[in-house]
């Protein structure tokens, strides 16, 4: 087996609470070959009581099998034309909002609840004239109250300028 002439050397650092399970909200700053975009999502699954990690959701987004489960945000790159590999990524999480439920019926609401400011996000960056990628929907309206804490966070530490 012949090695790579030219080694890389590439790093990534992060605090340790980005492993913590629960119901989050993240933005990613994506630079692509062809501009700067978003991706807003979220932890606490549909199809099952779990609320993964921040952390646990960048293998998942970036996984490049064919029979990847969970890489909406690597699936929206494909269909521009972008290459995840070809891209620099910076994520900002924030929470975690809920603790991760015991049963479904405890995680189902909570769920809904982080699902609507999600959406409410996504709607706030795009009129903030940002790029986000996907779609975004919510049967709900998002807690005012809750959704207010985290547009203090976005305004806070979410000062990205996409030229740059």
């Amino acid at each position: 087996m012949e090695s790579k002439s030219e080694l890389e050397v590439y790093r990534m650092s992060f605090d340790g609470q980005i492993l913590k399970r629960g119901f989050w909200l993240y933005v990613w700053k994506i630079s692509t070959p062809k501009g700067k975009c978003l991706y807003v999502g979220r932890t606490g699954d549909s199809s099952s009581p779990n609320a993964a990690s921040p952390f646990n959701r960048i293998g998942q987004h970036l996984d490049s099998r064919e029979n990847a489960k969970g890489n909406t945000m690597a699936k929206r790159l494909l269909e521009k034309g972008i290459k995840p590999s070809d891209c620099k990524f910076e994520m900002f999480a924030i929470g975690p909002i809920f603790p991760e439920q015991n049963s479904w019926e405890k995680h189902t609401p909570v769920r809904d609840t982080v699902s609507a400011l999600e959406f409410a996000l996504s709607e706030e960056l795009k009129k903030r004239k940002y790029m986000v990628l996907g779609t975004h929907t919510s049967k709900k309206s998002p807690n005012e109250q809750l959704f207010e804490k985290v547009l203090e966070k976005i305004n806070d530490y979410f000062l990205w300028n996409l030229t740059s």
